[in-house]
């Protein structure tokens, strides 16, 4: 007889994904303060690791008159992402992994346009005020000064400047949102499919994969947004621009989270047509 679990071995990821949206959906309802305190812990999380990135590739950028930006970057990268290792045992909300939650169950009916609607547009807002508090204490010191805010505003300089080069920047821009979410929420299933069972490999997975995104130059909306209310507070930014590649981004990272790996897991893991088939065939 044929194994269903080995036909079907993402059940566990999907059941587990499941329950987790049912608690979200409620919490974002009912609890919808207290949802936006969670998804603001999420924001405030990236804006200081963000920090840190930036921190670590001024450093690395004139050491004893030598240019090691290379290094920086690998190091800077490693840090960052710890982001999401802190936020996923934090318990806190991010807006990207929740894209994955609602194509979940979206697929299987469990949640409804509305409710999933709901999630993501709360999450955004609880990211952005998480980021937006990190700004305001950023403003207040050095943290931003010098080299530091230096390799923030290039960075901004060259995010935004996608949204300058006509369709050939937003589709470049927009290809990055995609992998950047397909590899976040690959590690996501990782964690949840309950193969893996110890803190420190979900951890290492967690990290591998934001540092893929940030070293490649992958595109994150809530990275970015918070990104662009740091710089646009303590130096200046087009806001039009600014925007624009947030929108760009989110549609991107809806399609690699949402759709490559939540709608294709959630497909790929649906026994009820063969399990109609059986039935049919031992009737």
């Amino acid at each position: 007889m044929t194994d269903q679990g080995q036909m079907f071995p993402g059940k566990q990821f999907i059941s587990t994904v499941l329950d987790a949206l049912d608690a979200k959906t409620t919490m974002s309802g009912g609890l919808a303060r207290v949802y936006l305190m969670r998804a603001a812990m999420a924001g405030a999380i990236i804006g200081i690791m963000y920090l840190t990135y930036y921190s670590v590739l001024d450093v690395f950028s004139d050491i004893g008159g030598v240019d090691l930006i290379g290094v920086g970057r690998i190091l800077g990268s490693l840090f960052f992402g710890f982001a999401l290792v802190f936020i996923y045992f934090s318990k806190s909300e991010l807006l990207t992994s929740n894209m994955m939650f609602v194509a979940v169950g979206g697929y299987f009916r469990r949640t409804s346009a509305y409710r999933s609607m709901r999630i993501l547009v709360l999450c955004f807002a609880g990211n952005f005020i998480g980021g937006l508090a990190i700004a305001i204490l950023v403003m207040g010191s050095t943290l931003a000064n010098g080299g530091v805010g230096e390799q923030m505003a290039n960075s901004v300089d060259h995010k935004l400047a996608f949204l300058t080069e006509g369709l050939s920047g937003w589709s470049d821009l927009f290809v990055r949102a995609i992998l950047c979410n397909l590899m976040i929420n690959l590690a996501m299933v990782l964690v949840y499919n309950g193969m893996i069972k110890d803190a420190f490999t979900k951890s290492l997975v967690m990290v591998i994969s934001v540092f893929v995104f940030a070293f490649l130059g992958f595109e994150h909306s809530v990275a970015n947004t918070v990104l662009f209310t740091i710089v646009g507070l303590t130096q200046g930014i087009d806001v039009g621009l600014a925007l624009g590649n947030i929108a760009i981004v989110l549609a991107g990272n809806f399609v690699g989270g949402g759709l490559l790996i939540g709608f294709y897991y959630a497909y790929a893991n649906d026994d009820r047509r063969y399990l109609r088939k059986q039935a049919a065939k031992a009737s």
